[in-house]
């Protein structure tokens, strides 16, 4: 393949994020004392954006001002809670460690707020990656390639040379959209027959199956 550089997502790829995820969504909706949602609920709910999220989860017909609240009542939990739970997926660090010994470059690009994003792969990834921006205000977030473009451009790697790797139709669109190939991985958020419906077309089930791609 000759892979110079593997971009991740973030959630539900490299980080099982969804427990601390559900618990920040439940505070929120509880101060306005809005029905909780279950963990399934939220791991459907996710993908696009923390706004999106949030607008998923409030009850249908909640008034903007109202999930505004909502959604900064989350934000605040979520960034002094974001660590609580969450934790690499099994055999994601031993990957990493892998492709960094072979001289492959790393980034992250997720749709989470870039604050977190950036503290969550700190804590979990130290030293271990390139690069790793999240949702910013006047860039598109993925599915649109943006973010992968700017990592591209600063990381001096050309689009043949960089492969995409997530858990959603998101990142499958998100690989599409900015001309790079993609792995869908079937551990995350995403069951395997949801994301073949949606256009994957390398699917794997063990990061070791990441590794045997990248460095074929």
């Amino acid at each position: 393949m000759g892979y110079q550089l593997v971009i991740f997502d973030l959630d539900g790829t490299l980080l099982d994020t969804l427990e601390d995820l559900a618990d920040s969504v439940n505070y929120a909706l509880s101060v306005y004392n809005f029905p909780e949602r279950t963990i399934e609920e939220v791991r459907h709910f996710v993908g696009n954006g923390i706004r999106l999220l949030i607008e998923r989860s409030v009850p249908q017909g909640t008034p903007k001002e109202k999930t505004d609240k909502v959604y900064a009542e989350f934000m605040e939990h979520y960034t002094a809670n974001c660590a609580n739970k969450t934790k690499p997926y099994d055999g994601i660090l031993e990957l990493l460690y892998s492709l960094r010994k072979a001289g492959i470059k790393m980034a992250v690009v997720s749709n989470k707020a870039d604050a977190a994003v950036k503290e969550l792969c700190e804590k979990y990834f130290a030293g271990l990656l390139d690069e790793a921006v999240g949702e910013r205000m006047g860039i598109c977030r993925k599915p649109a390639p943006d973010s992968v473009k700017e990592v591209l451009k600063k990381l001096g790697v050309e689009e043949a040379q960089a492969v995409y790797i997530g858990d959603s139709d998101v990142d499958v669109e998100t690989a599409e959209n900015a001309g790079l190939a993609e792995i869908a991985v079937t551990w995350g958020f995403r069951d395997e027959d949801f994301l073949l419906q949606r256009g994957a077309k390398v699917l794997v089930s063990t990061p070791k199956e990441i590794e045997e791609i990248v460095m074929a």
